[in-house]
């Protein structure tokens, strides 16, 4: 039997010892801990300075933009419907009915923008200002200045502009974002809700994220540093103070922030930019090829070591892809001496060089190692077909989008190739037609189609047929669908 009056008489004992040794390691804690508040405290000031610098050059933008409303079965009830729609539309497509357009109006909006030159240069989205009628900026110190759009470039989500009159401006330096680490500390500065120059701090989550569906061109820097619709255009800032982003977009379900914002590498954007400055628009590489991934499946049967790289599936006609020598089936290695990393980061790389650029590729064809030497010809001398089928498109009042592994999965066309309906005008020929939004194309004039420049391609025929002939499908059949063309 257990002793209870022995245990009682230790338990003064067993008090004194332990006193004993918190008096003696007490001294010891105390300066433990104090170490770690400094520690705390130094990395706290490290985010105070970045922010001290960077807060004067970062600028809220206001615009003001004719829009025409349409009646639909939902309405947001916000005073943010320019940049929290474009968001919406910009991850979700245009879901709702679209009605009969009811009125014109005058509507405002906001967004962020930073400052890269004494003289005003502003970097901000192009979603942010490049249908705006009127745009003015104002600064942290509450100056104000209209401003003016020097370029945009839709397809990377880039814009210029410049606040006029304005002479020694505060400006933030441009970092490197290849330089840029996963798990490392960055700050996001914007005017989410209109609240003005809000700092919101998160790590770097992923790099190089292509395939989202926002932008024609993609490389992506996801974080969850706190972003909502205010904050496009907006920098993403390291804590060396450098800006090595651009906050483009969010993914969202509500409308606000759920943990996944994206920003465009600041890397991209200076080539953008220069673009820009020069000419007040971009005009990017051509190659004419069409190109997927490598899987280990097809790696094995083209009896390759590793699924490093990507393979041709299609050669434009009359391309430089063509004309210098490259062939369907050829596995593209690397780009002057760079390894290729994805099909996204094989497009950027080539849609980021200049037109007449020369190149090495270095490719597997049939096994054996080839070196070939290509001349970059310009997307803009490929543009007149592209335009001719947006002009078709427009005429008969629907929207197409290249088919996203997201929209896929969304409206089950899984391992289907086509375009989205994205959206189509109430009332339109399209609309008479029972053209819907998420409809696939898989079909233009008894061609397949898998993106939007195949269509462009397609739309060739229709140009002496005066005849559009379109296979659609949805969840539930497929058919014809066939438009004269004026």
């Amino acid at each position: 039997m257990v002793d209870r009056k022995k245990n009682i008489r230790r338990i003064p004992l067993i008090a004194a010892a332990l006193l004993f040794w918190v008096a003696l390691l007490c001294p010891a804690w105390a300066s433990t801990h104090d170490d770690d508040f400094a520690t705390i405290q130094k990395a706290s000031q490290a985010f105070t300075r970045v922010a001290k610098a960077a807060i004067p050059t970062v600028v809220f933008i206001q615009v003001e933009q004719t829009v025409t409303t349409s009646a639909t079965p939902f309405h947001y009830n916000h005073p943010f419907e320019l940049f929290e729609d474009d968001m919406f539309r910009r991850f979700f497509g245009h879901r709702f009915p679209q009605m009969k357009p009811s009125k014109k109006y005058r509507q405002t909006g906001w967004g962020t923008g930073f400052i890269i030159s004494k003289e005003g240069h502003i970097l901000t989205n192009h979603h942010v200002v490049g249908d705006a009628d009127k745009i003015e900026v104002r600064l942290e110190d509450g100056r104000e200045f209209e401003a003016e759009i020097l370029g945009t470039d839709p397809k990377s989500d880039v814009a210029l502009i410049r606040a006029k009159g304005a002479d020694n401006l505060p400006v933030i330096p441009l970092g490197d974002s290849e330089d840029l680490e996963i798990g490392e500390w960055v700050m996001a500065i914007g005017n989410p809700f209109g609240l003005s120059h809000t700092l919101t701090v998160g790590v770097v989550s992923a790099k190089g994220r292509t395939s989202v569906g926002i932008t024609d061109y993609e490389d992506f820097i996801q974080t969850d540093a706190a972003i909502n619709p205010g904050n496009s255009g907006g920098p993403l800032i390291n804590l060396r103070g450098e800006v090595i982003g651009i906050n483009s977009a969010i993914f969202t379900r509500s409308g606000g922030y759920m943990g996944i914002g994206f920003a465009i590498p600041i890397n991209m954007v200076k080539t953008i930019k220069e673009q820009l400055i020069a000419h007040g628009k971009v005009d990017r590489g051509y190659l004419g090829l069409g190109v997927q991934e490598l899987t280990p499946e097809l790696a094995s049967y083209f009896d390759l070591e590793s699924i490093q790289g990507v393979i041709i599936a299609q050669i434009d006609e009359d391309s430089p892809a063509e004309k210098y020598g490259l062939k369907r089936g050829d596995v593209l290695l690397e780009m002057d001496g760079k390894p290729v990393k994805s099909v996204g980061h094989f497009r950027n790389i080539i849609a980021l060089s200049i037109p007449g650029t020369e190149i090495e590729l270095k490719v597997i064809r049939n096994g054996e190692p080839l070196s070939l030497q290509v001349t970059l010809g310009s997307v803009s001398d490929t543009e007149g077909a592209r335009l001719a089928s947006q002009d078709v498109i427009e005429k008969l009042g629907f929207i197409i989008q290249d088919l996203t592994d997201e929209l896929s999965a969304q409206f089950g066309y899984e391992n289907i190739n086509g375009v989205i309906i994205s959206n189509v005008q109430a009332n339109s020929p399209a609309a008479l037609a029972g053209l819907r939004p998420g409809m696939l194309i898989i079909e233009v004039n008894r061609s397949s189609v898998s993106n939007v420049a195949d269509v462009d391609k397609a739309f060739q025929a229709s140009r002496e047929s005066k005849k559009l002939l379109l296979l659609v499908r949805d969840r539930q059949f497929v058919r014809y669908v066939s438009f004269p063309i004026q």
